[in-house]
């Protein structure tokens, strides 16, 4: 796992030690294109991690949170 991913992993951890994060807030606040690669390698190293689909401006958008 290249740096840059583990910097994004911890950022979007932090993340979602205080609210749930979408795949737009991960890009906007974090520069994290591959939303659901970095919370695959979060679960892979023991955090569970709580996915769902939520509406925003009328599109269905996944939403994570630690469980």
């Amino acid at each position: 796992m290249k740096n840059t991913n583990k910097s994004q992993s911890f950022k979007i951890l932090n993340h979602m030690m205080k609210r749930p994060i979408t795949p737009l807030e991960a890009l906007n606040n974090y520069g994290c294109f591959r939303l659901s690669a970095r919370i695959h390698e979060l679960k892979n190293q023991g955090w569970s991690i709580k996915s769902s689909t939520i509406t925003r401006n009328n599109k269905k958008v996944a939403q994570y949170s630690l469980k």
